[in-house]
């Protein structure tokens, strides 16, 4: 899978541009917050529909403009595919594939990419949410139908919290409503725990791996961590179960707190190392090997579960990781994977690299 060139029109400070993308590794250069970090966000955001910095699509269209529009032809199995998003300050969108109108779920299905931003560093440090936005992220591009199930889980979710919120108000509520919600939300939660859990084992497993030739001696962990399981449920019947008991055990605190208190809404992801919890003993180094090491195993699961090369994004990551670290990233990128970096400038790339790589230089969101 290639990218093959890239449009953008009042795309945030980028009012218009093209970028053409033959090559196999590309570097943009300029200073902060000159508009590098905006083309691997619409990039990702062609694969995903969805931005690593905001839900408001509405933030993604320039301040002097009325909509924003991201172009872009991409070699897919030799056949060249061209997608177009549009978005307008009166939440009108549209998708197109090929110049004909498509939906989300088509649309999601063409381009795979994987991230990886100086934000990503920061996973095991972060909140639980932002942990398990990146599992989500990564699931999606394997499964697309995993995202419909997500939102499901999340309508499903607000129903059942308005129904408790309206015990809080009034001292009472439709028991058997809340019932039908607890049921609903028991199939749809139990399958998206199920995939979560199936994926994290595959990507241990190519992480360990990693994680161990960077490191030397560590030995990486990966447990998904839910209130009610124990490492016993492995099928969807099993989680489905517990579940439910634990929504009965729980029934009592919720109604107490107008809000739902169990659910993968809830779960989080934990990373040990030599079994040792990483968020809390890990080094700043030692958890930016893991990261690097799952940012990598997601490019290989990817490639191996759709047949399709992802492309590579590295959005000012390299400027934050030693030599050790760095070496391994660029040594690790086949010559298949067609690789988008950005970086303030070209000094922390060797000569034999820079050789085949395509440089744009970008300045206030124009190519210079």
């Amino acid at each position: 899978m290639k990218l093959k060139d890239l449009s953008l029109v009042d795309y945030r400070n980028c009012r218009d541009i093209t970028l053409n993308m033959d090559a196999n590794k590309i570097l943009i250069i300029g200073k902060n917050a000159q508009g590098k970090t905006n083309i691997l966000e619409s990039i990702y955001f062609l694969s995903t529909l969805k931005s690593q910095r905001t839900s408001n699509n509405v933030e993604l269209i320039n301040f002097n403009a009325d909509f924003c529009s991201i172009n872009s032809n991409i070699i897919k199995a030799d056949t060249e595919i061209e997608l177009d998003f549009s978005y307008s300050k009166e939440k009108k969108r549209e998708l197109k594939i090929n110049g004909v109108k498509t939906t989300p779920k088509n649309f999601k299905t063409v381009l795979k990419t994987v991230l990886f931003s100086t934000t990503d560093l920061l996973l095991l440090r972060g909140n639980p949410s932002d942990r398990r936005d990146w599992l989500d992220r990564a699931i999606s591009q394997i499964y697309p139908a995993y995202d419909d199930r997500l939102s499901k889980y999340d309508k499903i979710r607000i129903q059942k919290n308005n129904c408790l919120k309206d015990f809080l108000k009034t001292g009472t509520y439709n028991s058997t409503l809340l019932d039908v919600y607890n049921e609903q939300l028991v199939i749809t939660g139990s399958n998206i725990i199920y995939l979560r859990k199936k994926f994290l084992k595959e990507i241990e497993k190519n992480a360990k791996t990693k994680h161990l030739i960077i490191s030397e001696t560590e030995n990486l962990e990966i447990k998904y961590d839910c209130s009610f399981l124990t490492e016993d449920e492995a099928e969807v019947e099993d989680i489905a179960n517990a579940f439910r008991c634990s929504l009965d055990e729980r029934k009592e605190e919720e109604l107490r707190r107008g809000q739902s208190c169990v659910g993968p809404h809830r779960d989080d992801i934990i990373f040990f190392i030599n079994g040792n919890e990483a968020t809390k003993f890990a080094s700043q180094g030692q958890q930016r090997t893991v990261v690097l090491a799952l940012k990598l195993s997601e490019l290989d699961i990817i490639t191996e579960k759709t047949g399709d090369e992802p492309i590579l994004l590295l959005d000012d990551v390299l400027a934050e990781l030693d030599d050790i670290r760095q070496n391994y990233l660029l040594k690790s990128i086949n010559d298949r994977t067609q690789t988008i970096i950005t970086s303030v400038d070209t000094i922390l790339f060797e000569d034999e690299f820079l050789k085949d790589v395509q440089i744009y230089k970008i300045d206030n969101g124009s190519l210079i």
